[in-house]
């Protein structure tokens, strides 16, 4: 009985709190719709609210030390929204807007291609096909267009370049097209004292209101300008692949910024903004905050990268300066740091560079063209996207495999006598004609002798100088976390159906088909310096949040597979100690002994190095790619340098780039170093 007025008393307590809600609601809808009705009628039909966006602060990319390569910072700028004013009032605020602007050394949109004073047509833009794209009638001048566009917006100012200035901001926002929720940016970068300005007088810009952006900066200029990328406006082609963005938003278009855009981009936010009919801005406040986009943190150094370029820029100057032998042609090249026990890339040099700025706002047509019209390439990361021949910088894949395989021994010796004479229908000559003599393999890889590496590669056979090269990496793609990566080719049957004893040979001193990339030769020796350890080579040292924490390892191994389609290639190479001393020390030889290919530049270096030139053919004309692949310190080896220059000729000429990069790293005052000018152009020729 107790148990029933319990659940009586509370199904009474439940009826009356619904009475009392219903009560309340009641009320509150009578003083919206009949006390305050009328108040409330009234700002509805006066005022507005739109959703504006709140762009998310685009992620930095900071080098491993935390320098900032590419720097996100806010900005001001200035947009306007269509509002209920006449046409007189619109066109007043406009030409105040444009003389504040001046005032203070700001600049606006500017897309109306009739100037004045005198009255001209802007450069770049065809008169005739302006004239047919906006249907003017075609014997038109250049004047009666610009009369036309006065009398079509209703300027009635006498003064020419007042005029142009409300044509202008009309034009622009008649192509571009605005309405009370779409705006149409008329500024960016405004300065302080033009926001003072246009937040104070308010009420003299009608439709014209300011706000924050971000905006993308280069505290190193043009520097890792290939491995950063840059960033544009989104094409249709890539909204249409994602949703996710709008017509106004920029997304990286190359390098870094193209792979990491997922990373780097953050999540807008949403602010509502209450405005007046006369477009007077009332009230705003956020409803959803934006979210910054995550720090990409590389493996470079940017001291080492800013060394690496400069080295690389000043060497090809010389060579095409005639102070290195015969490379007058030298225009191109690359230059890649790798640490030789974790495959961290440290610093990665493409020659020319570009300028990645140039992109953030809209890169002009005329600066556009001139970076494809250069015969040199600029776009084109050579590092990971050129592929090459590497000429003698292969022998120690030859000679590994000749090792290994039993083929020859760190004691046989052979005799270059010259000409290679075992197949009928190839017989060349060693670079040196007379020939070396007995050489062992350490005294060939010194002396780069083409005769003994012909004969070991003969005896090793093109299998297994094919399984040493893929177990280098040579002829994959590395897996770096860059787009456009080339894979190269490894000579041999798999290349070529017609394959014989003669390609055979020449595939042992690295011609043929062998093609390789700048960043796979660094990882080959650099597995060479380590003893056959394989690498995973990398650029990303870590992705972190906005919130601080960190992407996994394994999450970036992961989108980097899906997203390029490629994966760390290479397997450790068991490399006996013995054979992998005789081919370190002919490495040594060549930047320490007198009959090394290299000693000139780096005699008096006060760390020990292993080093290999290449001269790597490329026609019959006696033209060749420059090589030079080294590490250091020879005794427990740290980097790898690698430095590939188009037409360099002699792999010689790449060795002071290279020297320059060591010094840099071991923090060496770089002292000039006199070409050694005693070998003929004949003797330079083949290494």
């Amino acid at each position: 009985m107790a148990k029933k007025k319990d659940n009586k008393l509370r199904f009474n307590v439940v009826i009356a709190f619904v009475y009392i809600i219903g009560i309340i609601l009641l009320v509150r809808l009578f003083s919206l719709q009949i006390v305050n009705g009328a108040q409330y009628r009234e700002e509805s039909n006066t005022r507005l609210t739109r959703e504006t966006t709140i762009h998310a602060a685009r992620g930095n990319i900071l080098d491993a030390s935390g320098n900032k390569l590419v720097s996100t910072t806010m900005v001001y700028s200035a947009e306007i929204y269509k509002t209920k004013v006449d046409t007189q009032t619109l066109n007043e605020a406009l030409l105040l807007f444009a003389n504040t602007m001046e005032a203070n050394g700001d600049t606006y949109i500017d897309q109306f291609p009739i100037l004045v004073e005198p009255v001209s047509f802007k450069e770049g833009v065809n008169f005739e096909n302006w004239k047919k794209n906006r249907k003017l009638d075609e014997n038109f001048t250049i004047e009666e267009c610009f009369n036309y566009y006065s009398e079509r917006y209703e300027v009635k100012i006498d003064n020419a370049s007042d005029a142009r200035k409300i044509i202008n901001l009309r034009y622009a926002i008649e192509i571009n097209g605005y309405s009370n929720t779409r705006s149409v940016k008329l500024a960016s970068h405004i300065s302080n004292n033009s926001l003072a300005k246009l937040n104070e007088m308010s009420a003299s810009f009608p439709g014209i209101s300011t706000y924050t952006e971000t905006t993308i900066t280069y505290p190193y200029g043009e520097m890792a300008s290939h491995i950063l990328g840059y960033i544009g406006s989104i094409s249709a082609d890539e909204l249409e692949e994602d949703d996710s963005y709008n017509q106004n938003d920029v997304i990286g278009k190359t390098g870094i910024e193209r792979v990491f855009e997922k990373y780097l981009r953050g999540k807008d936010g949403t602010k509502l903004v209450d405005v007046s009919l006369d477009g007077v801005v009332m009230d705003e406040y956020v409803s959803e905050e934006a979210v910054a986009g995550s720090n990409v943190i590389l493996t470079i150094d940017a001291d080492l990268q800013k060394a690496t370029e400069s080295a690389l820029a000043q060497g090809i100057a010389d060579m095409q300066s005639g102070k290195l032998s015969g490379a007058r042609t030298a225009t191109e090249g690359a230059a890649v740091v790798l640490n030789c026990n974790t495959g961290e890339i440290l610093a990665m040099a493409s020659y020319p560079n570009y300028n990645p700025a140039l992109f953030v706002n809209g890169i002009s047509s005329a600066d556009y063209n001139a970076y494809i019209s250069d015969s040199r390439h600029p776009f084109i990361n050579k590092a990971i996207s050129e592929v090459s021949a590497p000429g003698s910088a292969f022998k120690m894949v030859t000679a590994i495999a000749g090792l290994q395989s039993g083929a020859i021994t760190v004691n046989k010796k052979i005799n270059d006598t010259g000409r290679y004479t075992y197949y009928k229908d190839y017989q060349p000559y060693c670079w040196l004609k007379s020939g070396h003599g007995w050489l062992n393999v350490t005294q060939a890889i010194e002396r780069s002798c083409n005769y003994f590496f012909y004969e070991t590669g003969r005896l090793a056979g093109i299998a297994e100088l094919n399984r040493v090269a893929k177990a280098f990496g040579l002829g994959s793609r590395t897996g770096v976390e860059l787009p456009d990566e080339a894979s190269g080719t490894l000579a041999g049957p798999e290349s070529d159906a017609q394959w014989t004893g003669g390609k055979t040979i020449q595939a042992a001193i690295g011609q043929s088909n062998n093609s390789f990339t700048p960043l796979q030769m660094a990882k080959y020796t650099a597995m060479v310096a380590n003893g056959g350890q394989n690498l995973d080579v990398t650029i990303i040292k870590d992705i972190e949040k906005s919130d601080g924490t960190k992407v996994s390892r394994n999450e970036i191994d992961s989108f980097i597979s899906e997203k390029l389609g490629v994966s760390n290639s290479g397997e450790n190479l068991e490399i006996s100690e013995e054979n992998l001393t005789a081919v370190k020390e002919g490495m040594k030889g060549v930047t320490s002994d007198d009959a090394g290919t290299a000693v000139s530049y780096f005699k008096d270096f006060n760390t020990a190095i292993g080093g290999k030139t290449g001269s790597a053919s490329i026609d019959d004309k006696g033209n060749a790619n420059a090589w030079f692949v080294g590490f250091a310190p020879y005794d427990n080896p740290e980097i790898a340098v690698v430095v590939y220059v188009k037409l360099g000729q002699h792999g010689s000429n790449a060795a002071p780039i290279a020297r320059e990069i060591f010094a840099q790293y071991f923090g060496m005052n770089v002292v000039e170093v006199k070409e050694d000018m005693t070998a003929t152009n004949e003797e330079q020729t083949q290494y």
